[in-house]
């Protein structure tokens, strides 16, 4: 890389190009010195490079727009380039609706005013057509309310790049900013008040206090307020065009053009409740909330931060973990050394969390903040690795209230991160959760927990993880393997059953094909002991066979899957064979997720049969004490959405090579056709059409072009055939789950009129004997405490809150359905309140 890029990038950095100096003021003029001279050499290099480093390390943005402020009193036409450039990347963004290049640019746009590179009246233009456009979305008759999501960001926007200019825009243009501030207020004022309700990481039951509670536009509002009335002070902003004011004043001022806002989509001609919230569910996905504020450590740890410092920190580390996911050590020491002068590593924690936590999803994947964290205690470990722990005791401590997406999160953060560091963890300090009752949220975290542990490594090396609280050893999964019935044990009778499973297991060993097994399995078992003994010896004996490996069991089923398939063909027996593969993996919970999983994927059961199974009895009563139900239900559900988005996909690829073959299919026509007008002499007699080897290859390129067009557009139709397929089978799987749903709630829920709310069914009298016939902890004995929940309450809210996960992470393919749902499952006299209110929640719209 060239020394003049590397410069630009280590720019406000200890790093060996500035010497180890952290002072900006030298920072940019030696970055400044070299750039004027490359500018010379090849401009057309710097002003993109220049402006992906201020949009891609957007904290160093004051340090670049002084550069550029410096660059402008030599060269205003590179930098009225770069302004122009700007200004198009905005209005591309808009166009586009990329939220995160919106958001910086408009900072970077602020920015550069402070560097007198911008007329400050023209920015206030942007400002305003931002407001104006949202003011015009949320307005009744002018706009289209349900896309309140999109004029909220814009007024974001505004209002989050006033910290890095407000100060000059109060000053230079005071009564202009002021019409704005004006504006925003008044846009405060005909806007709805965003819940969140279904978003929130802890569901305690308040819904009063949550109504209550300010959204985020208007507590940022309430921020930018407070930094108004300081005189806009701050200090988590660096403000290094101060050091060079005197000259910055020289520079020329350049005009930004008008910009233009994309237009909502107009409101849905059928104004039917499912339409108007398939509307406002698009909006929110388009514009999402980038944070949601996990607040787990007291006040008094942000020192003396102003409200609007913590939103800046807030700023840097997300735009730092959006920019920089592909080079994680690289975004732990960005996010490590932040220009701000005040220690934040507790508000650096929260955030990692809250975006690991994020509903309804974070932007990436649970690995990369995993990585990150692991980083960032490695690069600091004085002092992050002991806030990480107050993170997650915090968490701990309020585990019953959380989410059940987010607590599944939080068990695979931790014991992932644990696994990277030899599973240190002080155990003993929550070894009393062997006190609680088995189904105590405590108590079901540390299993899982460990239960995940001994996944990403093995038995022995997790018991001895946890020696200082030994008696935690009775949470660890059991040790044994798979309980196989047919073991030839010593002093055990051999059964005729015994004898079958050897035959099998024989046949097997020989490789016969599985249509030579499914013969014999229908001529010699079957006739005589029925399709249950049948389906045990069959599942038991292939299973055994593939349980050495994962690499066997996918051996055994791609050979021998039609055995199951012939045996089980529709959706009751296939329950059947589920339950005899859970049966046999009973002590592996991994395995069970994965032997179901592979026969997912090979078809060898639907994912109805799986909905079905989970939804049985042996499942239903582990619901609040076990993960493992919810797990298989969530890969069933994975795959279906995955094999329609993959059909999206394949068919979008597909439609453009019809295209292409259409257009190359025309063109070789055209060409034919141009050739046969033509009169060319054959043996000195004239005749119609080229001559006859350039005709007869361009006839049969022709053809070969049709041939190529037809053949990708019956790829095409079959492609869409199976998609409609796949949707119609998508449809009748959300039918059955929330009628699945809805029944077993319904046996368990207290009556409508004592539980309307999750605080009233929290309140319902925990000793009374007759709530529940599940109250008796048989596992340990223990008495239950009176500050615990009751088993069938905690399993009632255990399951409301996994129905409004699933709701919520598969709200995309709800909405489209949501007229036949609320018809078929959400209606009636006898759906609970409490049913209804999770899935309100999850959909973040009303269904009563």
């Amino acid at each position: 890389m060239s020394n003049w890029k590397t410069l630009l990038l280590r720019i406000g950095e200890k790093s060996p190009e500035y010497g180890t100096s952290s002072d900006y003021k030298e920072h940019i003029e030696t970055c400044f010195g070299v750039i004027r001279r490359e500018i010379e050499r090849s401009g057309d290099q710097v002003s993109p490079f220049l402006l992906q480093c201020a949009e891609q390390l957007p904290n160093k943005i004051p340090l670049y727009g002084t550069l550029i402020g410096l660059l402008n009193l030599e060269n205003e036409d590179f930098v009225q380039r770069i302004v122009e450039n700007v200004q198009a990347d905005f209005q591309v963004a808009l166009d586009s609706g990329n939220c995160n290049n919106i958001r910086i640019l408009l900072r970077f746009m602020t920015s550069l005013l402070c560097s007198k590179v911008i007329q400050p009246a023209s920015l206030i233009v942007v400002f305003e057509t931002l407001l104006s456009s949202a003011a015009t979305t949320v307005d009744e008759e002018k706009g289209n309310p349900s896309w309140q999501a999109q004029a909220d960001f814009y007024v974001i926007c505004i209002l989050s790049s006033l910290p890095w200019g407000g100060a000059e825009l109060a000053e230079q243009v005071p009564d202009e900013i002021e019409r704005v501030l004006v504006g925003i207020q008044a846009y405060l004022s005909i806007r709805k008040h965003s819940s969140t309700s279904g978003l929130n990481f802890f569901h305690n039951g308040e819904s009063e206090n949550s109504r209550a509670e300010k959204d985020f536009v208007e507590d940022l509002w309430d921020r930018i307020q407070s930094l108004a009335s300081k005189g806009w002070k701050l200090d988590s902003v660096p403000r290094p065009h101060l050091s060079f004011e005197a000259q910055l004043v020289a520079g020329k001022f350049h005009e930004l053009r008008a910009i233009k806002c994309m237009e909502p989509p107009s409101p849905p001609s059928d104004l039917s409740r499912a339409h108007i919230g398939k509307q406002k569910h698009d909006a929110m996905m388009r514009y999402p909330q980038r944070i949601r504020r996990l607040n787990i450590f007291p006040a008094n740890k942000m020192e003396d931060a102003q409200p609007i410092d913590r939103f800046v920190v807030e700023e840097y580390l997300l735009d730092v973990l959006f920019y920089l996911n592909g080079c994680r050590k690289e975004c732990a020491s960005y996010m490590a050394s932040l220009p701000v002068p005040f220690r934040y590593e507790y508000l650096m924690a929260e955030t990692l969390f809250s975006q690991i936590l994020l509903l309804p999803q974070p932007p990436f994947k649970t690995l990369y903040y995993t990585l990150v964290i692991m980083d960032l205690c490695k690069a600091l470990p004085g002092a992050f690795p002991a806030v990480v722990a107050g993170a997650v005791r915090a968490l701990f401590e309020k585990i019953s209230d959380l989410d059940m997406e987010s607590r599944t999160r939080l068990i695979l953060w931790f014991s992932h991160h644990l696994s990277n560091f030899q599973f240190i963890w002080p155990w003993e300090e929550w070894a009393y959760v062997l006190d609680l009752p088995k189904w105590a949220p405590k108590r079901v975290f540390v299993q899982e927990v460990l239960q995940r542990e001994v996944r990403l490594s093995y038995w022995d090396k997790i018991k001895q993880s946890i020696e200082s609280a030994s008696a935690l050893e009775d949470l660890l999964p059991a040790k044994a393997g798979p309980a196989y019935i047919y073991s030839l044990e010593e002093g055990k009778e051999k059964t005729e059953e015994h004898k079958l499973s050897a035959e099998l297991s024989r046949k097997v060993k020989e490789k016969q094909s599985a249509r030579d097994m499914m013969s014999w399995i229908e001529e010699t078992i079957y006739p005589v002991h029925g399709f249950e003994v049948t389906l045990t010896v069959v599942v038991q004996t292939l299973l055994d066979i593939g349980s050495k490996s994962f690499t066997h069991l996918v051996t055994v089923l791609e050979r021998y899957g039609q055995v199951f398939s012939k045996l089980c063909p529709d959706s009751d027996k296939q329950v059947m064979l589920l339950s005899q593969v859970s049966t046999y993996w009973k002590s592996n919970v991994q395995m069970t997720a994965v032997a179901i999983d592979r026969m997912m994927g090979y078809r060898l059961v639907s994912n109805q049969a799986i909905v079905r199974w989970v939804f049985s009895p042996e499942n239903v009563d582990q619901f609040h004490v076990s993960d493992q139900p919810w797990e298989i239900l969530g890969n069933a559900l994975n795959k279906t959405h995955n094999r329609i988005s993959d059909l999206r996909k394949e068919i979008s690829n597909v439609t453009k090579n019809v295209l292409v073959a259409e257009k190359a299919s025309a063109n070789a026509r055209v060409e034919l056709e141009a050739a046969e007008s033509k009169v060319s002499l054959v043996e000195g007699e004239p005749v119609l059409g080229d001559n006859p080897a350039k005709m007869k290859r361009l006839k049969s390129t022709v053809e070969k072009a049709g041939e190529a067009e037809l053949s990708v557009k019956e790829s095409l139709e079959v492609k869409e055939a199976l998609l409609n397929r796949a949707l119609s089978e998508a449809e009748v799987l959300l039918l059955l789950l929330f009628q699945c749903f809805s029944a077993v709630l319904k046996e368990r829920l207290p009556e409508q009129n004592k539980a309307r709310s999750l605080q009233e069914l929290k309140s319902i009298n925990k000793e009374d004997e007759n709530s529940s016939a599940m109250e008796v902890d048989s596992e340990n004995g223990n008495p239950k405490r009176s500050s615990e929940i009751g088993e069938r309450e905690q399993w009632c809210l255990s399951t409301l809150g996994y129905l409004m996960a699933f709701t919520r992470q598969y709200a995309n393919e709800i909405w489209p359905h949501m007229e036949k749902l609320e018809s078929e499952v959400f209606s009636g006299e006898d759906v609970h309140p409490l049913f209804l209110q999770a899935i309100s929640s999850a959909l973040q719209f009303p269904l009563q």
